[in-house]
């Protein structure tokens, strides 16, 4: 893996990997997930597709990470794959795509002009690991959200400003700063063309969530390994209402508002970890 890719993209990844052909058939798939995984990051991701929990404390708790993972993913993905089919658009633009693999799977958007965003280290990485997929890939646009002008860099990709877009921001949210994130959403908003789609999924804020990180980190410290909240820590939570009022600002309406744990009931796939679920959100918001 690059030197500074996201570990939480590699993750979210396994997760996909780990409920392919499993959890909800009927509604979620995805192939692309084991492709894009190396070698040593599947043997913990067929575990959980097994049921292998290991014996061995480090093994296990890295199993019990992919499987709360792959709960959480499911849901996510079938809230945000909805949406994206209900709304087509000439042009889709994934935002923090990570190890996404919406460009090689999804159908409906073979006609659309797809890019995908991310810092430099992420996107060298997934560019290198995509080549063992079939089919046409995205428009590369390496972009750090913090500092580099979204729209600039979209424009010389070839992204056209008025031609509806829509746009999917996944697991993004929580590791920008609110500043960040409302800068982000006015960078968008500039690209939006009447009759965009943002589809962005963000974090709850909870009780006593520090208190959970350092439990994450402890538990991490005790494998000997590094939590990847240390190395990518969460930096804003939002309420619905709170992102409601942050995309009405920049002329976008929700729509569709869901939470995780509602759509894990809805499609009846495994909750272990219900609280987690809950804390993640799922808002459509259109424009014009």
């Amino acid at each position: 893996m690059a030197e500074n890719a996201s570990r939480t993209a590699v993750l979210v990844c396994q997760g996909r990997a780990a409920a392919h052909g499993r959890l909800a058939p009927e509604r979620f798939a995805d192939p692309t997930a084991m492709p894009l995984l190396r070698p040593d990051e599947r043997v913990t991701v067929e575990a959980v597709r097994h049921g292998e929990a290991p014996r061995d404390w480090r093994a296990r708790v890295a199993y019990e990470g992919i499987l709360a993972i792959t709960e959480l993913m499911v849901p996510r993905t079938v809230a945000i794959d909805d949406a994206v089919r209900d709304h087509a658009a000439p042009q889709v633009v994934i935002l923090g795509a990570g190890l996404d693999g919406r460009a090689w799977r999804m159908a409906e958007l073979r006609d659309a002009d797809v890019f995908e965003v991310d810092q430099p280290a992420s996107q060298q990485d997934k560019r290198a690991r995509a080549a063992a997929l079939s089919g046409p890939p995205p428009a590369y646009v390496p972009v750090d959200f913090r500092t580099d002008d979204l729209g600039a860099a979209l424009a010389a990709a070839g992204h056209l400003a008025d031609r509806p877009t829509t746009w999917i921001w996944e697991g993004v949210v929580p590791y920008l700063t609110p500043g960040q994130v409302e800068a982000t959403v006015g960078a968008l908003t500039s690209c939006s063309a009447p009759a965009s789609r943002l589809v962005v999924n963000f974090q709850l804020p909870v009780p006593l969530l520090k208190l959970g990180f350092l439990a994450a980190r402890a538990l991490a410290r005790s494998t000997g390994r590094r939590s990847v909240l240390s190395r990518e820590p969460w930096r804003s939570t939002w309420t619905p209402r709170a992102m409601a009022d942050l995309l009405a600002r920049h002329g976008f309406t929700v729509t569709q508002d869901h939470n995780v744990l509602d759509v894990a009931e809805t499609l009846g796939t495994p909750i272990r970890r219900g609280r987690s679920l809950a804390q993640s959100q799922v808002q459509v918001a259109d424009r014009g």
